[in-house]
């Protein structure tokens, strides 16, 4: 049984306001909020269902943010999310008969190599050239984008808001604003999906789950709020935060396998 205390509640929520707010900017929040449910001393899929919980609520606020400033290619971003969905359960489906472990070698290559190409090129995600993609390819990639990036998340899954936000900037020619507003509306749809499954399974704990959701929306708006402000100036530093912190989640992967 699960017995919060005052120090659970100082562990996590600040931790929590902290996630929302790196998330709402560059994706990646997971890869703080999840680890401190665990150590707050959660069990694992209480850990995870109310994380889905906070997480949803901040994506939630964020992508309305991000929709009523207009930094959002809806048509794309939904035909994204119809992709991740599928692929999200394609990828769980795989994980089952394989496992992923290949996957933190592989990222250990390709995480440097994707910080070193963004900060040396000026050009990715600093001016929406998305124009010059005709409209049926920007239909296609997207598809194909929510459907890679939505495997990846069902098979393995950190740092899938910050890969997408990378996909759009890169093949379809988006700033990091609006490839940033685009992935909220896919992660939105699959954390709510996910959501469903664990409400379902009585895995949230909402003595813990509810307070979490508030910081959550409160760091996911002020984090939103900071890019309506600052656009791409603030979001390709705070972008190689969250790679360096899918980083130090791959290693620790590698040292302390499961």
């Amino acid at each position: 049984m699960i017995q919060p205390d005052l120090h659970m509640y100082l562990v996590i929520l600040p931790m929590i306001f902290l996630a929302g707010v790196l998330d709402s900017i560059a994706g990646g929040g997971g890869l703080i909020s999840l680890p401190t449910y665990l150590l707050a001393g959660l069990p694992p899929h209480y850990a995870l269902g109310t994380n889905k919980f906070s997480s949803a609520w901040g994506t939630l606020f964020a992508t309305h943010n991000y929709w009523r400033n207009k930094m959002i290619d809806t048509r794309i971003a939904l035909t994204s999310a119809c992709g991740a969905l599928l692929g999200s359960w394609l990828g769980t489906r795989t994980v089952l008969m394989i496992k992923p472990d290949f996957l933190n070698y592989l990222l250990v290559v390709l995480i440097p190599i994707i910080a070193v190409i963004t900060l040396l090129n000026q050009n990715i995600g600093n001016v929406n050239t998305s124009f010059s993609v005709k409209l049926s390819s920007k239909y296609f990639l997207g598809l194909c984008a929510g459907l890679v990036i939505g495997f990846y998340d069902g098979f393995f899954g950190p740092g899938t808001g910050t890969f997408l936000i990378l996909i759009f900037a890169v093949l379809l020619k988006y700033d990091f604003v609006i490839a940033n507003g685009n992935t909220k509306v896919v992660n939105l749809s699959s954390n709510i999906a996910a959501l469903l499954t664990f409400l379902i399974a009585g895995r949230v704990y909402f003595p813990i789950a509810i307070p979490a959701a508030i910081v959550g929306i409160m760091g996911n708006l002020i984090g939103s709020r900071f890019v309506v402000l600052r656009g791409n100036k603030l979001i390709k530093p705070i972008f190689i935060i969250a790679l360096s912190l899918l980083m130090g989640k791959v290693i620790y992967n590698i040292v302390f396998p499961k």
